[in-house]
């Protein structure tokens, strides 16, 4: 190797065993203000995060509580924020109690749902299909796929291109509101449609 290249990859190198690479971890709030909480657990220390940009930097084996603020998070991180992919927006249908029939005000929301598709670029539509726990849970899994599918014929019916709908069912699995089984819901009879 010609002593050129050697120079540079030596210096390299020895940039390299300098640096310090450090972990944060940062508890942002969502977009709609609300903060969650994250236990941080490391070297039998745990630092439990539960206000908005509250941090711990672990890089040193031992949790270490960060002071930080939505000023500092945007000017260290502004860049990585900014290349995040939009959230997807949600809409929910309801149906009729064992049923694929939409309520009158699900019908409604159709038109409103294919208008704001039109506005993406390389839309997709992601259509999930939810029951109450009435019912079997293979029965509501049936069910639950059945609505959105039907969910999707709405909406290809309202305009939106087949080619971009994809349906799930989820069955019981991800109720809105908990109940014991044979409770009827009618919140968790419903279809979510993800547009992204």
């Amino acid at each position: 190797m010609s002593r050129a290249l050697i120079i540079p990859c030596v210096v390299w190198l020895a940039l390299a065993a300098c640096s310090r690479v450090s972990d944060h971890i940062l508890l942002l709030p969502a977009p709609d203000g609300r903060v969650g909480a994250l236990s941080v657990t490391a070297a039998n220390a745990e630092i439990l995060l539960a206000e908005p940009y509250s941090g711990v930097d672990v890089s040193g084996g031992r949790p270490t509580r960060l002071t930080s603020s939505a000023r500092m998070v945007r000017d260290t991180y502004g860049r990585l924020l900014d290349m995040q992919p939009a959230r997807p927006r949600i809409y929910v249908i309801h149906f009729e109690t064992g049923t694929t029939v939409l309520t009158a005000e699900s019908l409604g929301k159709l038109p409103i749902i294919r208008d704001e598709l039109a506005t993406l670029p390389a839309a997709e539509a992601i259509v999930i299909g939810h029951t109450d726990r009435v019912g079997g849970s293979e029965a509501n899994d049936r069910l639950s796929l059945r609505r959105a599918e039907a969910g999707r014929e709405h909406l290809i019916r309202a305009g939106v291109a087949p080619d971009s709908i994809s349906v799930v069912g989820r069955g019981e699995r991800e109720p809105v509101v908990f109940t014991e089984d044979g409770v009827a819901e009618p919140r968790n009879r419903r279809v979510e449609i993800k547009l992204r």
